[in-house]
């Protein structure tokens, strides 16, 4: 079973904004090194990007699979204690990571559950999974019930 992650207005916004206010900036400097240091800021922007915005939820073969672009991040079902519905709430602080740049992802707290790593687009669309060793996701994908109740039937 796969499901989508759908990027938020707010997220596909908060994109455009970001790569044209780095364009401009890239093109209304007049240092060499003002626009190199735009370029190396650009990259790595992207590269974290690559690296961890969710493409898709997925479960197969015995794992949760959080699909980006350049890894799969895979959780042994073996290894989810609980997994429930849940919406981040306007409380929820920014550790380290995107607020919006393709996407929600990295660690973020949230005061009624703690610290947790999200990987999702919209925050209507997301459910937590705990995991055995104390860590948490929040992720979020089109189908969350589905996703969320075919984790159930494979952790009971």
């Amino acid at each position: 079973m796969r499901s989508k992650v759908k990027l938020s207005t707010w997220c596909k916004i908060m994109t455009a904004i970001v790569s044209a206010v780095v364009l401009a900036a890239f093109c209304y400097a007049e240092i060499p090194f003002v626009k190199y240091l735009v370029v190396g800021v650009f990259i790595v922007l992207c590269l974290t990007a690559l690296l961890y915005m969710p493409l898709s939820i997925s479960v197969e073969n015995g794992t949760l699979n959080i699909n980006r672009p350049l890894r799969v991040k895979s959780i042994p079902l073996s290894s989810i204690e609980s997994v429930k519905l849940f919406a981040p709430t306007k409380a929820d602080k920014r550790i380290c990571g995107s607020g919006g740049w393709f996407g929600y992802y990295g660690w973020f707290h949230e005061p009624s559950i703690g610290r947790y790593f999200a990987y999702y687009g919209n925050a209507s669309d997301c459910f937590l999974v705990r995991l055995t060793d104390g860590k948490k996701y929040l992720l979020g994908c089109e189908n969350p019930k589905e996703i969320a109740d075919a984790l159930i039937q494979h952790t009971n």
